[in-house]
């Protein structure tokens, strides 16, 4: 049995492997480049192409740029007026800033429970969930698998409520044919400096609504007439009016240039992380230590954002926290997606939230650690993580 580092042992790497680490090309260097060179690096003509050339690859009819997926799903519920005392349901299973943008409204934020096999919010639970205060729900394509939008969408027109998708590791999903980011209402994607399509940090908005598009804009950028282009421009100065008090949530053009080529890449990036995941799969799959995550759904593309592993903790030495120290000390990083937010300290303590109150949540929180699967990996770096892994698996199992 050959001894992990934890224990004193010789590391998988000497050179750490960075979870999430993205890939750069000389295309994005150049234009970013040109950009600075251009004088002018706020909201402006490379933000607009990056819109443009997003809503194109969506097949959104609308697309609006800003500065994250949260300023995203805040501007999602502000223009559909969600207010004081009303309820919006989601997953515990997601990143704090689903929940948060919920509460900023001063609305409720209501759990449902997870599918056990798909890790995503399960639509009965939703339902059973539903009142009279109910006015939306966010459904999280968690990991990149889509949400049974068709079970989501009938609850949503039988108790007539709007559906705003956190779309953050989803970008390149398929469900039954059509695109994340056309089927409900709004869409929410995030450019994080580890996710598929990355600007460092931004997000994108879209809506087949014409009226709610334009009021997010406006909203977006204090709630003025006249972005900062437009009134600085060779088109010269124009008056504005403040029609919202709203946000500031832009995108740059400087952000927007790494957005662009980003977005060329992105099938290319998409069939990297496909064949590292199968490269996990081929080793994991059958491991009894683990779960594997299920299997793709019939006529959807899962968008490979995160290969995300469940510990069988209970026929293991160490727990998952554990496992992560020790995979650190071989010099591999990774990831926890997620913790489940009603056990966070914030919305155990506003909200009553308990543990036992959400157990397939609870389950796969503690249990799950995320893989490094950026397009930046090489054949090599895959096989230091495999290798490691299987490592500390041999020695602590019980």
């Amino acid at each position: 049995m050959i001894k992990p580092a934890v224990a004193g042992g010789k590391p998988v790497r000497k050179r750490f492997l960075v979870f999430g680490k993205p890939k750069i090309t000389k295309a994005e260097i150049i234009e970013v480049l040109k950009t600075i060179k251009s004088g002018w690096l706020g909201t402006g003509p490379k933000t607009k192409q990056f819109e443009e050339d997003f809503k194109k690859y969506i097949g959104a009819k609308h697309a609006i740029a800003l500065n994250s997926c949260t300023a995203g799903l805040h501007l999602a519920l502000d223009v559909l007026g969600i207010k004081d005392g009303d309820e919006v349901i989601t997953t515990p299973l997601t990143f704090s800033s689903t929940a948060n943008v919920i509460v900023h409204h001063h609305a409720i934020p209501v759990f449902a429970d997870i599918d056990p096999l798909t890790w995503n919010i399960d639509p009965q639970q939703i339902e059973a969930k539903v009142t009279n205060k109910t006015r939306a729900i966010i459904p999280v394509h968690l990991h990149g698998r889509p949400c049974n939008m068709d079970a989501i969408n009938k609850i949503a027109r039988k108790y007539n409520l709007y559906i705003v998708e956190d779309a953050a590791h989803a970008a390149e999903a398929i469900y039954k044919n059509k695109k994340i980011g056309t089927i409900s209402d709004f869409t929410a994607f995030s450019f994080y400096v580890t996710k598929n399509i990355m600007t460092g940090e931004g997000g994108m908005l879209t809506t087949a609504n014409d009226k709610w598009a334009e009021e997010a804009r406006i909203r977006s950028l204090h709630g003025i007439s006249k972005d900062a282009w437009k009134r600085y421009s060779a088109e010269g100065f124009k008056p504005y009016e403040t029609i919202y008090p709203g946000y500031k949530y832009n995108m740059m053009d400087l952000v927007a240039s790494f957005g662009i080529h980003q977005l060329t890449n992105v099938n290319d990036n998409l069939k990297l992380r496909n064949n590292y995941w199968g490269m996990y799969e081929s080793v994991f799959h059958n491991d009894p230590l683990l779960t594997t995550p299920a299997l793709e759904e019939k006529n959807t593309v899962h968008a490979r954002h995160l290969y995300a592993l469940l510990l069988q903790i209970e026929k293991l030495k160490i727990t998952r926290n554990q496992f992560i120290e020790a995979l650190r000390q071989e010099g591999i990083g990774s990831g926890i997606h997620f913790t489940p937010l009603h056990l966070h300290k914030f919305y155990r303590e506003t909200y009553g939230y308990k543990t036992g109150d959400f157990p397939n949540s609870e389950f796969v929180g503690e249990r799950v650690i995320s893989l490094p699967l950026s397009p930046a990996l090489t054949k090599a770096d895959v096989n230091d993580v495999i290798k490691a892994v299987l490592k500390l698996l041999s020695y602590f199992k019980k």
